[in-house]
Parts: structure tokens; C-alpha cells; sequence
């Protein structure tokens, strides 16, 4: 059977994070529950529904943001305790709202993650986890990394204690006290890790996590590995993975899945008999998904998914219908219903119109008078840039908690902006004279009504860096404007991972220097993307990276006094010696630069370059015949005159001039890496062979491969 939901809007509180709304347990089976949220702006609120209405069953004063909020109690009864995580503080409440508990925990920086079990709390800042029993520090762990999200397995089935950290170097940690017993790989940054089913599954060592790529998995982690038993790929390029629940939503026994994606999609995955998940249901909200919860809220009996979002919607989707089989008494009744709610809606609308032009005067007279100070309205901005490993670009993801009126985007580096799906905003270009103000691009986004999030597609060039900034101006009176900048590294299109082939031929470049390991972390922080802010415990570090556009790779050793860095491409290794002298320099440091250059490696390079090359200027050959063949269809009236391959192009006309589009000046950019590899090569060499390049782009313009590896081997 189909999963109909229908969606039912039940109030709006401020902004929120990631992980800030729970149900409540309900006093019997299939009754209603209460819904707790917290805010940005440190309100507590927890209401239930009656008759179609909210009503508040408690809420608290304004205070500092609520970056969490989960439920607790005793083991083996119902947990409805509400604890929330404040800056460095833990507030603990009944479900009255009567505060029993303030804890500050003196940690220097804020409270991003949080978890409770029974006595226990598990809590995680960007790099540190506390493990508290009864509010007396037990354990403590630096993270190599940042820490999205902390969980513990199930105390009470396993009887240890097994806390896991989900770190953005796409690592879970599996802790025992204040030790990493192991480390497990996961394909994306994990953003959120849930126990399965709630409890951990079958074995209670069962543990689901969702990436900031889309990527959903479940692993067991067991006392010596992790076992992975399953794992979604993201094939539809939906958005990253904010929030998880188990809920038995289709109602046959089994719990399937809630997911709350940052795109504002939810959805439900059903496990077959090979406990393989299936997606069931999706619907997409138009803001994203900051928690989900399966219960009951709107009336006894049906079920339902409970999402709040970004700005602060509590939304559920239900599984009551909206159109109810009644005789001719239960329709008068539907209608007096119907009614109320009617007159309930307009009298609040009356109000909220009386406040507004309160407000208005009011800011009208402060605004006017003598001692005024300019009252610039204040707005929340959730943003996102992240590289996509797919296809080499850039997501810059911009959500304002009201509507936006337009974005402008400027850069000091040349960038392509690509089309993107799900975006539509109008936009229009502007002239710019990169000489005189170093202004590359400026384009501004002009977005429909009603639109509260943007997606944005950019591909950079690596060896060109500098700032990306967006100004974004919200539809609010009077009109603001807030700046967001973003910077594009030297290596920008590469991404950490965890391994790489050492089987490759490798050119090596050596630093050696009077600099310490900060001074060095630093470097490489300013070059490549993905590398934790602060510099790693331990005296050296290694890092691998790969290059998401050609498939080369870099491993990066340093230490206090020498780095050393070893890719399969020339032109990566020319980028750093390049960056890292400047960098050097600025600070007044003498570094020692010695290389060795791999000649093997560039034919290498240009063997993986070749099938890339190939498919553009096949498809850019096929794209210029279109026109010609369409012509011909007219004239002759069919294609059968045609050899098959002309028909085939032709079938896939609309195809391949829609791929074509996605890919602005893809082959100028494939041949401006083979142009900076060929001038590397030689660079390394002393010898300047800019003189030669025209010939390079002739060869390039009829193609072969042999041709050219040996026009660089001539050369």
C-alpha cells in the first residue's frame, strides 16, 4: 500500500539548530503527545493540540541560543526529562517546565553536541568531549577534528559504556573512557549519528549516520570492529543529512526510518525482508529539516511525522485524512469547525496587523528622534559551502529565516557559476574590469517571492585563489544587508580521504626551515580545504588528498622544521612550491625548497586527463551538428536516411545540448590544465616554454593523444 501524509502547519517559534524538538512519551498507546522545541532566541517551549489549536503547556524567558535539547530520565522508564545545551551550560526541566537542573560545564567553548543516558552525560564542543556522571567529569577526549554529533551504545542492554564521535574527517570514533578504541571510515562528514530503532537494534551495537553529502549507513560497532551492514548512496543529489528517528510510520510492525535532509527533503525508508531499507515516502518542505520525530500530535490514534525547520516551523505529516467520510450531523459539525477556525484565524490576523503598525510607529519615533542610534534589523543566515565530489564544483547554500529579496555574488578570482536544478532565482551578470578593481565576477540573484533558501553551483580553478562574498538582503523594512565570505584556496578542488595509491609515480616537494608546526599547519590550512583549524596532537601529521576534478592525489608529512609532499601531478606541486615560498616570505621565514620531478608522471597525468578530453570535444562535436541535422529532418521529412549514428544524436538532441549547458568552458578548462602542466614541467626544469604553448593548443584543437604525449616529450 501507498504512505499518504498530509501535511498540517502547527506553530512558528525563532530560529533553530539541529537537533532542538522532541515529543514527548504519551500516557497511553496511540494518545497524543506534547512537542518540546527550543530556539536561537533561548526559549523553551512545549505545547500540545487540542481541537486544532496549539496550546502552551509551558514557556520559558528568552536566554543564550539552544544548540541542543534531548530528553532523559532513569534507565528502563519513560524519558521525559527535558535537558537543553546553552553556550557551556546544561538546564534540565520536568515536563511541566519546572527548572531542576543548572549545570555549567566551564567548557571554553560552546556546547555543540549533547547526549544523555540515564546518569550520564555525553557532551561535545568543536574538539572536546566530556563524558559527566551525575554532573562529575569522568572522561575527556581531544578530537584530531571537528565533532558533529556524540551518542552512546545503549548502557542498559550492553552494560558498558561505549560513547561515539562522529568528526568531520569522515571518521567515527568509538571511545572507551578517555581512549579511542577505533576508528571506523565513513564515506562523507558524518553530521548525525541515531541509535537503530531507537535502541540500537537487534544487538543494541547497532548505530545509523547520515553525512553532510547525503549518505546514509548503519554499522554495528561491536567491543574489537565495526561491522558495516548497510549504506544509501546519494544518487538523487538530495541535500546533506540534518536529523534521524525510528517510527513505525506504515504501521506493519516494523520501524522504519525518518530522515530530514538540509534541503528541506523528509523520507521514509521501509526494511524489506532482507532488512535492506527501501525509500517509501519523500516530500520536500522548502526550508531545511533541523529535527524529526514519529509520534502522535494532532489527534489520538493517528500517526504521524513531526519535522521542525530552520526558521522555526513545527510541521507535521500526517496520516489523518484530510477529507473525512461523515453522514449529514457529522458534516454540520465539520463546518461548525471549520467555522471557528475561521473567525479564530482572522481575529489573529487583525491583532498581529495592530501590532505590526504599532511596531512601525514606534521605530518611526526612535528612529526620528535626536538620540536615536541606527536600528539595523538583525536576521539569522544558515549557510554552506561545501565541494562536491561528483562533479568538482562548489554548493554554496544560503537560508535566511525570512524571505530573500536578492543575493549578490562577488569575486576577486575567475569562477563559472552553473546551473542549478532547484534554483529559481533570475540572474544577471555585470561588467568588470578585474584589472582596475580586482572584481572578477558580480552577479546578482534576484529571488522570487516567498523564497527563504539558495542554492548556488561554482567551479573555481586551482592555482587561483582568493575571497568569494555573498551580500544577502532579506525582504524586511528597513532593508539591511549582511555579508558572508568564503575563501577559495590555492588547491581548492581537492577533498580529504583516507587513502591513496602509493603505486603511482610521484614528484616530491621538500621544506625545510626555522618554522614550528603551527606555522606549517597554517600553510597547509591556507592551501587545501578539509584541514581541521587547529594543528593535531602529536609532533607530526599526514594527510591525503584527491584531486575531485582528474583523480590525481596528494599526501602532505609535516613536522616542526620540514614538510614534504608528494603528488602525481606537476602543476600541484608547482601550485604549493609557489604558495608556500610567498606564504614564507611574508613572514619573513627562510625556507630550503628542494624537489624531485617524476617524468613518468606526466604522461601519467595526461592518461587520466585523455578520457575526460575525449568526451568533451565528442560531446561539443555532436552539439555543433545538431543544428545541421535538425535541417535536414525538415527538409528530407525523416531520418531514415540517415546513418544511425546521426539518428542518435539527433534522439538525444535535447540530452546532450542540456549537458553541454551544465559544462560551461569545460574544455577550455580541460585545456588550461594541460597548458599548466606542460609550462610546469619545464618550470621545474628552468626552462620557459611559453613561446610554444600556440602549438600545444593547435595539437589539442585536432586531438590525439599519442600526438601530444609527444609533443611534451619533444618539447
Amino acid at each position: 500500500m501507498d504512505l499518504i501524509l498530509n501535511r498540517v502547519d502547527y506553530l512558528q517559534v525563532g530560529v533553530t539548530s539541529q537537533k532542538t524538538m522532541k515529543l514527548l512519551p504519551a500516557s497511553r498507546h496511540r494518545a497524543t503527545q506534547k512537542v518540546v522545541i527550543g530556539d536561537h532566541d533561548g526559549v523553551i517551549m512545549c505545547f500540545g493540540m487540542k481541537k486544532g489549536e496549539a496550546v502552551a503547556v509551558f514557556k520559558t524567558l528568552p536566554g543564550q541560543k539552544i544548540a541542543r535539547l534531548e530528553l532523559g530520565g532513569v534507565l528502563n522508564t519513560p524519558q521525559e526529562k527535558i535537558f537543553i545545551a546553552a553556550a557551556s551550560e546544561i538546564r534540565g526541566f520536568t515536563k511541566r517546565g519546572k527548572q531542576f537542573l543548572s549545570f555549567e560545564t566551564n567548557l571554553t567553548e560552546s556546547i555543540k553536541a549533547m547526549h544523555i543516558s540515564g546518569s550520564d552525560l555525553f557532551l561535545s564542543a568543536s574538539y572536546i568531549y566530556n563524558h559527566y556522571c551525575d554532573c562529575k567529569d569522568q572522561h575527556y577526549y581531544l578530537s584530531g577534528d571537528k565533532i558533529n554529533d556524540v551518542i552512546c551504545l545503549p548502557v542498559e542492554r550492553l552494560s558498558r559504556i561505549t560513547p561515539v564521535l562522529a568528526c568531520q574527517d569522515r571518521v567515527l570514533r568509538v571511545l572507551q573512557g578517555s581512549d579511542v578504541m577505533y576508528e571506523i571510515e565513513v564515506p562523507g562528514p558524518p553530521t548525525v549519528l541515531a541509535l537503530h530503532n531507537g535502541n540500537g537494534g537487534d544487538s543494541g551495537e547497532d548505530l545509523l549516520f547520515g553525512t553532510s553529502d547525503g549518505k546514509l549507513g548503519l554499522i554495528q560497532i561491536t567491543t574489537s570492529k565495526p561491522v558495516h551492514k548497510w549504506e544509501i548512496q546519494n544518487e538523487k543529489k538530495r541535500g546533506g543529512i540534518l536529523c534521524i528517528d525510528s517510527f513505525d510510520i506504515v504501521g506493519d510492525g516494523v520501524k522504519d526510518l525518518l530522515v530530514g535532509r538540509d534541503d528541506g527533503m523528509v523520507e521514509v525508508y521501509s526494511f524489506d525482508n532482507t532488512n535492506e531499507p527501501a525509500l517509501r515516502f519523500d516530500q520536500m518542505l522548502s526550508e531545511s529539516i533541523t529535527s524529526i520525530q514519529g509520534g502522535c500530535v494532532g489527534k489520538d490514534s493517528y500517526d504521524e511525522i513531526v519535522v521542525s525547520t530552520y526558521s522555526g516551523w513545527v510541521t507535521g505529516l500526517t496520516t489523518e485524512p484530510i477529507h473525512k467520510e461523515s453522514g449529514p450531523g457529522e458534516e454540520l459539525k465539520i463546518n461548525q469547525e471549520m467555522q471557528n477556525k475561521i473567525s479564530s484565524l482572522r481575529n489573529e490576523l487583525e491583532h498581529l496587523q495592530y501590532k505590526v503598525l504599532q511596531e512601525r510607529e514606534n521605530y518611526q519615533r526612535s528612529s526620528q528622534s535626536s538620540k536615536a542610534k541606527s536600528a539595523v534589523p538583525s536576521f539569522s543566515i544558515n549557510d554552506k559551502f561545501t565541494l562536491n565530489k561528483d562533479d568538482a564544483s562548489y554548493s554554496l547554500i544560503l537560508e535566511v529565516q525570512t524571505a530573500i529579496d536578492n543575493v549578490l555574488i562577488q569575486s576577486d578570482v575567475p569562477i563559472d557559476l552553473l546551473d542549478v536544478d532547484k534554483n529559481s532565482a533570475v540572474v544577471s551578470f555585470s561588467s568588470c574590469d578585474s584589472e582596475l578593481n580586482d572584481n572578477f565576477l558580480l552577479a546578482t540573484y534576484r529571488c522570487q517571492a516567498n523564497t527563504t533558501r539558495l542554492e548556488l553551483k561554482i567551479r573555481s580553478i586551482e592555482g587561483q585563489y582568493g575571497t568569494l562574498q555573498a551580500y544577502v538582503t532579506p525582504r524586511i523594512q528597513p532593508k539591511a544587508c549582511q555579508v558572508r565570505q568564503y575563501h577559495i584556496k590555492p588547491l581548492s578542488l581537492h577533498q580529504r580521504t583516507h587513502f591513496i595509491d602509493h603505486d603511482r609515480p610521484m614528484n616530491t616537494l621538500t621544506l625545510t626551515g626555522q618554522f614550528s608546526f603551527a606555522e606549517v599547519h597554517s600553510w597547509v590550512v591556507f592551501c587545501l580545504p578539509e584541514v581541521p583549524e587547529k594543528p593535531p596532537a602529536g609532533e607530526c601529521v599526514t594527510f591525503y588528498f584527491q584531486n575531485t576534478f582528474l583523480d590525481t592525489q596528494l599526501e602532505s608529512i609535516y613536522r616542526k622544521g620540514e614538510g614534504v609532499f608528494k603528488s602525481d601531478n606537476i602543476s600541484t606541486i608547482s601550485i604549493l612550491k609557489d604558495v608556500l615560498s610567498k606564504e614564507a616570505t611574508k613572514r619573513k621565514i627562510n625556507l630550503n625548497i628542494s624537489y624531485e620531478i617524476n617524468e613518468i608522471s606526466v604522461k601519467h597525468t595526461l592518461k587520466l586527463i585523455h578520457p575526460k578530453l575525449e568526451y568533451q570535444l565528442l560531446l561539443a562535436k555532436k552539439v555543433q551538428l545538431i543544428d545541421a541535422l535538425k535541417e535536414l529532418q525538415v527538409h528530407e521529412g525523416n531520418t531514415n536516411f540517415l546513418i544511425p549514428e546521426y539518428r542518435c544524436i539527433l534522439e538525444e538532441a535535447d540530452h546532450l545540448q542540456e549537458e553541454y549547458k551544465k559544462q560551461p568552458a569545460h574544455l577550455e578548462r580541460l585545456y588550461g590544465m594541460i597548458t599548466d602542466l606542460f609550462i610546469d614541467k619545464f618550470k621545474f626544469k628552468g626552462t620557459n616554454v611559453k613561446t610554444k604553448v600556440p602549438l600545444l593548443l593547435e595539437i589539442l584543437d585536432s586531438y590525439d593523444q599519442n600526438a601530444l604525449i609527444s609533443f611534451f616529450d619533444a618539447a
